[in-house]
């Protein structure tokens, strides 16, 4: 075979009628169709280019230290330790780095006013001291929303009558500065008992309404009344930690740290809340699943008022740190503004995790405070952040990462479909299950093969067939006659005399010793050549529908 001239082999043995040279049929090339075939048509990524992590060699037969917190069951790093299947070495991997990630961003908050720029220190450091005070809010309402699944909106009004409280106890009867965040702890617990008793009859939104209702008449009574100042717009002059003597930047440089304190507090009881068996019985019983856990014994009710009242007893303390901190207290801290403010830091954080509630605060902050000379537009941008948030993310901004992983699964699976049709190849499911592997690479190669024969079918091969059924025929045709005649017995077409020498029927093969075949058509037809035509083309429509 050269080009499209085929060459006839009975020539050269002097066969009557051989002609030496015939134009072949116009086909594509078996390798052509091999190439593109065995050419991915999708782009083939390396594996492990979008999670790497790096592996320390083994120890031997000992694994790492597994340090865990005090108080909880959770590790301080979660290691595995797998072997190598290639180098059959044990190698460990840090899987959960957030450890690591905290104790770098709270180091770099403790070194941040040695490099805070001279012109902007003060202003810095009073964002900084705020971020914390909020964060440390935030962390105890995640608590109560997140962990315990109730959705109270009343945390700032725990906050702001535990700070009007102790303000008015340290202003009217002298009360010392250490003491407000602990006679704020009992006014939180008061509070958080009083609150919590309607959680148990009432749920979701309902709850949110009544929390926001309790909000608006603290803030109504303190604007009303006399005795918490409604006409200085607040209760001032309270006792405070920060000595009047000091310049203004030790007293907000101590200011800084001492609300860094409260929210590392914050942090240890969040942790010592959600790691514990409080959150451990909580994550039982999520939203839809409570009667699964009920069911299995679990008392998650007694369970979310011991978190709710736990997180008042906090938010308590924190109002006592408040108002020890700015001497006071301001209407401002019931407000509906001051509630949308703390709930967007826990939406672009992101509800249920620590991190989501500190980074959430510390951007809200950072617009809220440092960028004070937009104006109303900072507040626009924090709108369009979380609306953004809402829309577009599922679990704020650390829910990024578990979103992309599953949408880059999703575009793999749909890349693999692409590349592994069904088309008489596995599909990988199929192939994970087959034992016989020789199968697979035998069920690409009849793909392979039947997508190229399918370029040679023509017109001019099936006249080809008409003409002469048996005997001597074309390249094309010869190959696409013996890819017939491998087929398996099963289903496989043949003809069968109905009476001989003149009517033929073709009929289909059962492949089963004792089973007889089935008849395909009625159809008769007069001679063997004719019937052998029909069975060939049978085959062809087969084949092209294939």
């Amino acid at each position: 075979m050269t080009g499209h001239i085929w060459r006839n082999p009975l020539y050269f043995w002097g066969v009557e009628g051989a002609e030496k040279e015939v134009p072949s049929i116009p086909h594509k090339s078996p390798q052509d169709v091999w190439d593109e075939t065995t050419t991915s048509k999708a782009p083939m990524l390396p594996v492990g280019r979008l999670r790497y992590y790096y592996k320390w060699p083994g120890h031997g037969g000992l694994t790492w230290p597994r340090f865990r917190y005090w108080g909880t069951r959770r590790r301080a790093l979660n290691i595995r330790s797998v072997y190598n299947p290639k180098t059959m070495r044990l190698e460990k991997t840090i899987v959960d780095k957030r450890p690591i990630w905290w104790v770098l961003g709270l180091l770099a908050f403790m070194l941040a006013p040695l490099v805070m720029p001279t012109s902007f220190q003060n202003t810095l450091l009073t964002a900084g001291a705020t971020f914390s005070i909020y964060a440390a809010i935030n962390l105890c309402w995640m608590l109560i929303i997140g962990t315990a699944g109730i959705y109270s909106l009343a945390s700032y009004a725990v906050v702001g009558a535990a700070a009007f409280g102790t303000s008015w106890l340290s202003i009217n009867l002298g009360l010392p500065w250490w003491a407000l965040p602990l006679v704020g702890a009992g006014i939180g617990l008061v509070f958080g008992m009083i609150i919590a008793v309607p959680a148990i009859r009432l749920d979701g939104f309902y709850y949110a309404l009544l929390t926001i209702g309790l909000n608006e008449l603290c803030r109504v009574y303190t604007l009303q009344s006399k005795q918490f100042g409604s006409s200085t717009g607040g209760l001032y002059g309270a006792d405070t930690y920060i000595p009047q003597g000091w310049d203004q930047y030790d007293q907000s440089l101590l200011a800084y740290y001492a609300c860094f304190g409260v929210m590392l507090a914050g942090l240890a009881l969040y942790r010592f809340i959600d790691g514990r068996r409080l959150g451990r019985i909580l994550k039982m019983a999520p939203e839809k699943r409570e009667a699964f856990a009920e069911a299995t014994g679990v008392d998650f009710r007694r369970a979310r008022i011991w978190v709710f009242v736990i997180s008042s007893i906090g938010l308590g303390f924190i109002g006592g740190f408040y108002a020890a901190h700015y001497r006071g207290v301001s209407f401002s801290i019931f407000s509906f503004d001051t509630v949308l403010l703390g709930l967007a830091m826990l939406v672009i954080g992101g509800i249920g995790r620590a991190e989501g509630a500190v980074v959430g605060t510390a951007i809200v902050i950072l617009l809220d405070k440092v960028l004070l000379s937009t104006g109303p537009l900072r507040l626009i941008l924090i709108g369009l952040i979380m609306l953004g948030v809402v829309l577009f993310l599922k679990g704020g901004l650390f829910g990024i990462k578990a979103q992309f992983r599953a949408w880059r699964d999703k575009k793999k699976s749909e890349r693999r479909s692409m590349r592994a049709e069904k088309g008489g190849e596995m599909l990988p499911e199929e192939a994970t299950e087959t034992k016989d592997k020789d199968l697979l690479y035998w069920r690409r190669y009849d793909k392979m093969q039947r997508e190229f024969l399918k370029t040679v079918i023509s017109p001019e091969l099936i006249e080809e067939h008409r003409k002469k059924p048996l005997g001597q025929h074309s390249e094309p045709l010869e190959r696409l006659l013996l890819y017939f005649r491998r087929a398996p017995q099963n289903d496989k077409y043949a003809i069968v005399a109905v009476e001989p020498f003149k009517a033929y029927r073709i009929v289909a093969l059962s492949g089963q010793r004792g089973v007889a075949p089935r008849i395909v058509e009625d159809k008769i037809y007069t001679s063997t050549d004719e019937a052998y035509h029909g069975v060939f083309l049978r085959r062809v429509q087969d084949l092209l529908e294939s």
